[in-house]
This record gives C-alpha cells, structure tokens and sequence, in this order.
C-alpha cells in the first residue's frame, strides 16, 4: 500500500513531490535540502544544513514506520568540493554503523543558499532478525 509523507513544505505542493513515498517494505526518501522546515529557514553553514537534511530525513522516515537503521542506499550532493570533508563526519555519525551504498556528488543545487542536499532509500528490515 502506497502513503505519502509530508513535512507541510510549501515546495512539496508547487512542485508536486513527496518528502517521502512508502510503498510496501519500500521508503524512498526524496532528496532533502537543509531548511528548517518549522521555521522555512535555511541556515548558512553545510554542517548545521546537513543536520537538518538528517533530522528531517529521520522524521520521515519515522512517520513512515523505518528507521535510519533501514537506509540502504544514499545520495549526497554538495556544491563545493571543500564541503565533502565538512559533511563527511555528519554523515558518519548518522550513516557509520548502518553503512548503505552510497554516492557523492558535486554540483549545483536549486537555491544558491542550499549547500547540500541528501535523499535516501530504505528498506524495512526484520526487527526480530536484526
């Protein structure tokens, strides 16, 4: 059964995305930029804006019934090749014992103040098994 999540991001609704899709043991997160969506502000820095793609990641991925445990693969994008050893740490902690397949791309993003943007997929794992 499919069910869509939210974060009520005026953006989900103009340009006719999910922040999240289930569909079955599936979650595709889509790709999450650092805004602080309670208050729609971005902050200046890619350490504090790659936390934010996490902390939003995660709560959808909650809402959906999966935890960053199930991520099996993950896609990053920065726009500066000087921010990959910054975000590298972030990620670990998030990332570090879960280890999905994983990509890591330099590029331009949307916004000129977005600096990083991450989109995971996650598969729901047997709890009694994990």
């Amino acid at each position: 059964m499919r069910h869509l999540i939210s974060t009520g991001s005026p953006f989900e609704k103009t340009a006719g995305y999910s922040r999240a899709v289930v569909d079955g043991d599936w979650c595709f997160v889509s790709g999450t930029t650092g805004y602080d969506y309670a208050t729609m502000t971005m902050p200046p820095g890619v350490e504090e804006q790659a936390r934010n793609c996490l902390a939003t990641i995660r709560a959808a991925l909650e809402e959906g019934g999966f935890d960053m445990a199930d991520v099996v693969r993950a896609h990053y994008y920065v726009t500066d090749r000087a921010y990959v050893d910054r975000v590298f740490p972030i990620l670990g902690e998030a990332f570090g014992d879960i280890r999905p397949a994983a990509t890591m791309v330099v590029c331009k993003l949307a916004k000129p103040e977005m600096k990083v943007e991450i989109e995971v997929t996650a598969l729901k794992r047997d709890r009694a098994g994990a």
